[in-house]
């Protein structure tokens, strides 16, 4: 019996581009964030290659969708190729666009501090900045920016001794694993103290530079904190949530250090009976 070959009708070739091009953007994504990671080039080509891939994202997109209309109208096969296409690039493209948002709403700084109009020096970190951008605070435009985006950024004020705040503050930076690059502890009447640590954000690890001071004011501490992006103009409010939530864990960390107040006595009446208007009643 002679068996009859079914010649497979080919699938679109706007679907099968559409799927190269998806898994080309993805391996060119994931190098990309393995090379910033590593350190192992400069940050500038590395972040050009992601663009590119988000590019080539894109592109596919249009592709897949173009694969779609002609399934439908011919009939032709390839349908999970564009599937796999359109479900690849949405992956890829979701965070930027979501990040894109966020830098429309947001004003276009990356310097954040409690203190605009004493900021925090970086002192030690001001070397390792030299090279991506100045260590020196933007200014006024900044500071009124900063103020109108984000006017919960203030002061932690803390009734502890300066000691206590700086200890507290170091041990909260040390349990977020940041690299600690300088550290002074306050002294009586003659120095505050101060922290200088280098963060990394979580997908890309940026370096990130954090500036602690830790002052007295008289009836308590007062600690200042700023942060500022190595890389880039826009944060994309990634500065001001890390000061607010460093605010917090520092705030909680002396809270949880104040002793707890001692219990009154009860007054005891003649013959060990509790007097009357005690706690103990029969």
């Amino acid at each position: 019996m002679v068996r009859r070959r079914i010649a497979m009708e080919p699938a679109s070739r706007l679907a099968v581009w559409a799927r190269r091009l998806g898994l080309f953007s993805l391996v060119a994504v994931v190098l990309s964030i393995i090379i910033v990671r590593s350190e192992f080039l400069e940050i500038v080509p590395a972040l050009a290659t992601f663009a590119g891939a988000l590019l080539f994202a894109a592109l596919a997109i249009v592709l897949a969708f173009g694969a779609f209309v002609v399934i439908w109208r011919e009939g032709v096969p390839g349908l999970r190729y564009a599937l796999a296409a359109l479900g690849i690039c949405v992956v890829l493209l979701a965070y930027p666009l979501y990040l894109g948002v966020k830098a429309y709403r947001l004003p276009a700084i990356a310097d954040i501090t409690t203190d605009p109009l004493d900021p925090p020096r970086f002192d030690v970190i001001a070397g390792l900045r030299a090279r991506a951008s100045t260590s020196e605070y933007p200014g006024r435009t900044t500071a009124e920016q900063q103020r109108a985006a984000y006017p919960d950024i203030e002061p932690l004020l803390v009734d502890a001794t300066p000691q206590v705040a700086f200890e507290a503050a170091l041990n909260v930076i040390n349990k977020r694993k940041w690299r600690v690059i300088d550290q002074r502890p306050p002294q009586l009447r003659r120095r505050e103290g101060h922290i200088e640590a280098v963060a990394r954000t979580p997908i890309m690890a940026f370096p990130d530079d954090i500036v602690v001071r830790v002052r007295s004011n008289g009836e308590g501490t007062r600690i200042d904190i700023r942060s500022a992006s190595r890389y880039g103009r826009h944060d994309l409010g990634t500065n001001a949530a890390r000061i607010r939530s460093l605010s917090e864990d520092i705030d909680d960390a002396i809270a949880s250090l104040e002793p707890e107040k001692p219990q009154r006595p009860q007054p005891v009446a003649k013959g060990g009976q509790p007097a009357r208007g005690g706690a103990a009643r029969r």
